[in-house]
């Protein structure tokens, strides 16, 4: 799981030291487990105000089944500060490949309309990327063809996560984490779709028949993941 909202909380919270300010909590979730528990923000600007997608964990005790697997929180702002949840996006009805849970969402403003990317969870090499319009930000219709996107090739073990879709140089770019065929290494690919692609599933094909970033330095294990990214002119940044 991931975000690129979270460059943004982190860069927030680095200004505030750098001005001698006591470093505090921003924002966390208490609605599921009684406890602060939220992860994987990203964050858009769209409607006159900040809009923050962030993972929620599930509670096989919640007397809602729809919350026993991970959610996807919503929460809204003016400042980047003050932070207020306004919403949640559960399971949908009769969607079984989401049934035991979404998360890791990420999301693009296009045409009047957020476009939202997330995972599945806690389907194994199964878990793919799914994808969901809105035109107020907080309600959520799934995209017919879901889930929108899988990995192929021997490289990896047809699992995708953590995904993240940019435009870039005429085409749209989904990078996602995945696993090597035995299911051990976490590493990352990507994807592409044409500019005028709606994100159903025929439109993505794989960009790179190979992982475009594993693991080989000391300090990453076994394990990377969870993508973030920024363009600046020409290039584009990963974290």
């Amino acid at each position: 799981m991931k975000k690129t909202g979270l460059i943004l909380l982190l860069w927030l919270g680095g200004l505030m030291a750098s001005l001698g300010a006591q470093p505090r909590m921003m924002y966390s979730d208490t609605t599921r487990l009684g406890r602060p528990l939220a992860k994987d923000p990203f964050v858009i600007h769209f409607e006159g105000r900040y809009l923050m997608y962030y993972s929620i964990p599930g509670n096989p005790q919640h007397p809602d089944p729809a919350k026993h697997g991970w959610g996807i929180g919503i929460a809204e702002s003016h400042d980047l500060i003050q932070w207020t949840r306004v919403g949640e996006l559960t399971p949908a009805p009769g969607a079984a490949y989401e049934s035991k849970g979404l998360c890791a969402p990420s999301a693009l403003v296009r045409d009047g309309s957020v476009h939202l990317f997330y995972q599945t969870y806690g389907n194994g090499p199964k878990d793919a990327i799914c994808h969901a319009t809105s035109t107020d930000g907080l309600h959520f219709e799934r995209d017919r063809s879901n889930p929108i996107f899988r990995p192929m090739g021997e490289w990896n073990c047809g699992r995708a996560i953590d995904g993240e879709v940019m435009r870039f140089k005429g085409k749209y770019y989904l990078y996602f984490a995945t696993r090597d065929p035995q299911y051990i290494r976490q590493i990352q690919g990507v994807a592409s779709a044409p500019k005028n692609t709606d994100f159903r599933r025929d439109d993505w094909q794989m960009a790179c028949e190979a992982a475009t970033l594993d693991p080989q330095l000391p300090w990453e294990g076994a394990c990377v993941e969870g993508a973030a990214l920024i363009r600046r002119g020409k290039r584009l940044y990963m974290f």
